[in-house]
């Protein structure tokens, strides 16, 4: 088929036909910029002079397109000519015509080929038949042939030549099976069954006679090794038959003996079961083990269905037995299984789950061991008594007893790091955790596991805490002045019992989680025990601060009751500072040298200090009035206290307390700026109140008035002082609202006077949090490296207003009023 030329012409001018991108004329589109091409054309004064000779380029640009525009009209119009279209439609169906009869001689040439070719297939389909009939009459030939050949050997019991004939007849005997409609096939297929049938009743009989040592038969050993090459050829259930035939004989006897419901067969007879199959054992190995093949595992099988037998047993007896059962009697019946069962492991080289497995009874069994681990929590229920007795022996006198025994020891001897009944315990722990593991890794562990949270949290909440609770006999008054060295030994020596524990608690947790199964790992935590020790800890460290307050409380009570007022001199340091700072030493100096873990210590020094500063705030604000020259003395004395307190730590100061020494300093230098004000007299106003805002640097008139209030100002003369104050500081954008006074309590406690240990867990987290909570400073929650902040260097705590009358309220503001008019 061919195209008119006119027309490839066209086709190939529409499909090379690209834009010109250079041509301006193709941007008159929706964007188009009149302005931007005016400017292209006539882009300065100049071009104006060009005017004529731009539009007339315009206008030959205009007729060239037009004339264009006509071509492609003209050319459109003929393309579209019906006569056109015609021809085209004409030359497609002719195409389509020509595809059709090529199609046709296609077929009909292919049904040439088959034509041709359709004898040869036939004869090569012939071929195949009768290779295929000619292969198959062969194989019949040598069926039968191979079935006469088993008929004559079958007598004489020559196995090893049977075993050769059997393994040809069924390779043989295989491919005719789909041939039985065939009556030929059929008859000499029933005769290749019953000759496989014979050929297991004469095994049988032969076997039988070797398992049952019947000496009316004269039995060949040899002639049985070839007899086990015909079992494996007769395939693996004839050989488990024959492998169970011979367990089920040897184990005839056992089953008859040791009878679940008879004396022989009870728990305290174990050791007679394994010394039975341990003979029953050596017979094979010596008189029948050379028989079978090694691939048969006979000894192991007989090893499998006796686990099967004697664990079932067990069962029972363990059932019956009931309340009678003994922790001895099951652990040595256990420890007796686990050695039997050992012995076979190795004997075998094989794991004793693979053993129990090759049982050919059950599709899954268990090793004998397994029948004890339902009868676990005896020895579980018993380790709990033990540690009942053990933990009663430390409870109520007998515990102070031996807390005092521990701690007071005037002859000289050292006393111990820690409570001797703790070590005996974890050894105890580590002692049966060690025996349970070697009888079970599941259930009867973890529930082992269980019983030594109990008591670890028992031993915290009965011993430990409980020791740091003084009889009421023992309770002294506060303002007796004196610590008792005693209970700052107990004390030191529970928190190194507690943090001993605490460890060790981690190290017993991450020891029965290497020795459980796998499923019963994620399971075992000891988190709830190592936070309670954590929280004897705190206890521990809040009766060292009891002793410190009791120690100092009557040299606080002689601070507040100095009349500071009447001081006219300043001399060195107070007489009250002279006894506080021994006192300080006497609690302190021993729970240096007791304590272990020198992070606790540095947690007791936190808080410690900010207990002791907290106090010298206290006692200034209920001595006030205080004047010039008490101020001065006061901050001598505080400077002894700093001293005191930055000595703390000890001679050597390691680089951690480094934060401690910060925040020491940070708290003394607040003290010292409201005692520095309390210096400076109150004439002049102006200076005294600038000194006020150069020292505390706040606007508050209320932290103001405190001040004012401690130096004793009457209280008319503080109202003028406090308008004078808000006028000056409300001028003073830079000053802050609150300071350090904000948090200065003008009716301060007592005492500050840590709580009694607690008798739980958790009250005793509570009331260690809870020391601080008078001096209006965060609690402190941690041994950490931050120091608790007292409310003299906290300007974010909870602020505390005390002059919050409203008529004074109101009568300064109708003086401010007043001022402004």
């Amino acid at each position: 088929m061919h195209l008119p030329p006119d027309l490839v012409v066209s086709i190939n001018r529409i499909l090379d036909d690209q834009d010109d991108q250079e041509d301006q004329l193709n941007a008159l589109d929706g964007g188009f910029d009149p302005i931007s091409t005016l400017n292209t054309l006539l882009p300065d004064e100049k071009a104006l002079e060009q005017l004529e000779a731009v539009q007339n380029k315009l206008n030959e640009d205009k007729a060239k397109i037009q004339e264009e525009l006509d071509l492609l009209m003209t050319e459109l119009k003929a393309d579209q000519a019906p006569e056109r279209m015609q021809i085209i439609q004409e030359l497609i169906s002719e195409l389509l015509s020509q595809l059709n009869r090529i199609r046709e001689k296609a077929s009909e040439s292919e049904a040439v080929v088959r034509e041709i070719t359709k004898d040869i297939q036939a004869l090569d389909l012939a071929k195949k038949n009768i290779l295929q009939s000619v292969t198959t009459l062969r194989r019949f030939q040598m069926l039968a042939n191979v079935v006469g050949q088993l008929e004559r050997q079958l007598p004489s019991r020559k196995y090893a030549e049977i075993s050769q004939t059997v393994s040809a007849m069924r390779e043989v005997a295989a491919v005719f099976k789909q041939y039985t409609a065939i009556e030929r096939v059929n008859t000499v297929w029933r005769r290749v069954q019953e000759l496989q049938g014979s050929l297991r009743t004469m095994l049988d009989e032969d076997f039988d006679a070797f398992f049952l040592h019947d000496n009316s038969k004269e039995i060949d050993t040899a002639s049985l090794s070839d007899a086990c090459l015909v079992v494996d050829v007769l395939g693996p259930d004839v050989r488990n038959h024959i492998v169970d035939r011979y367990c089920a004989i040897e184990l005839r006897e056992y089953r008859r003996i040791f009878r679940a419901n008879d004396e022989a067969g009870q728990l305290d007879n174990i050791s007679r079961r394994f010394a039975w199959f341990r003979r029953i054992m050596n017979s094979h190995d010596e008189e029948r083990a050379a028989v079978f093949p090694p691939a048969w595992k006979v000894g192991e099988h007989l090893f499998a269905r006796f686990s099967e037998i004697t664990r079932d047993d067990m069962v029972v007896a363990l059932n019956k037995a009931g309340s009678s059962l003994t922790v001895a009697l099951l652990l040595e019946g256990l420890r007796q299984t686990l050695d039997f069962e050992q012995s076979m492991v190795t004997k075998f080289g094989m794991p004793i789950s693979a053993l129990v497995q090759l049982s050919v009874l059950r599709g899954e069994s268990k090793p004998i061991s397994s029948a004890f681990d339902d009868h676990m929590g005896i020895f579980v229920d018993a380790q709990d008594k033990a540690l009942s007795d053990m933990i009663s022996a430390y409870r109520g006198p007998k515990a102070r007893t031996s807390l005092d025994d521990a701690s007071n020891r005037e002859d000289g001897g050292a006393m111990p790091p820690v409570l001797p009944s703790s070590t005996e315990l974890f050894y105890f722990y580590g002692q049966n955790l060690d025996q349970c593991a070697k009888f079970s890794h599941k259930k009867p562990l973890f529930e082992l596991s269980n019983v030594h949270r109990k008591w670890l949290r028992l031993y915290a909440e009965d011993i430990l805490i409980a020791g740091l609770k003084r009889p009421t006999d023992r309770e002294r008054r506060s303002f007796d002045g004196r610590s008792n060295a005693a209970d700052i030994r107990t004390a030191c020596l529970i928190l190194n019992t507690a943090e001993y524990c605490q460890t060790t608690a981690s190290e017993l947790e991450d020891k029965v989680r290497e020795k459980i199964a796998d499923e019963f790992k994620e399971q075992v935590s000891f988190l709830t025990e190592r936070d309670l020790f954590l929280s004897v800890i705190s206890s521990a460290i809040v009766t060292l601060l009891r002793e410190l307050e009791n120690s100092c409380d009557p040299h606080f009570t002689t601070l507040t009751r100095t009349l500071w007022a009447a001081v006219k001199n300043v001399s060195a340091q107070s007489a009250y500072m002279n006894d506080l700072l021994p006192a300080i030493g006497q609690v302190v100096d021993p729970a240096r040298d007791l304590v272990e873990k020198k992070k606790y210590l540095r947690n007791f020094y936190d808080k410690a200090s900010s207990l002791l500063l907290a106090r010298f705030t206290n006692a200034i604000v209920k001595s006030r009035p205080i004047k010039e020259a008490g101020a001065q003395q006061l901050l001598l004395d505080l400077q002894a206290l700093k001293g005191a307190l930055l000595k703390l730590p000890g001679p050597q100061v390691e680089s951690g307390f480094t934060s401690y020494t910060r925040n020491i300093t940070s708290t003394t230098g607040n003290l010292e700026k409201l005692l520095k004000i309390l210096d400076v007299p109150v004439d002049p106003q102006d200076e005294f109140i600038q000194n006020y805002t150069l020292l505390i640097g706040d606007m508050s008139y209320t932290n103001f008035q405190k001040v004012l209030d401690l130096k004793g100002t009457p209280r008319v003369e503080q109202g003028i002082l406090i308008d004078n104050f808000v006028t000056f500081t409300s001028t003073r954008e830079h000053l802050e609202a609150t300071s350090f006074l904000t948090s200065i309590d003008m009716d301060p406690p007592a005492q500050v006077q840590p709580m009694a240990p607690a008798a739980s867990s958790s009250a005793a987290v509570a009331e260690a949090r809870s020391i601080f909570s008078g001096l209006t400073s965060p609690p402190p929650e941690s041994s950490g490296t931050s120091t608790p902040t007292l409310g003299l260097g906290s300007s974010t705590s909870e602020r505390r207003e005390v002059f919050s009358d409203l008529k004074r309220l109101v009568g300064l503001a109708v003086r401010r009023d007043r001022e402004q008019r």
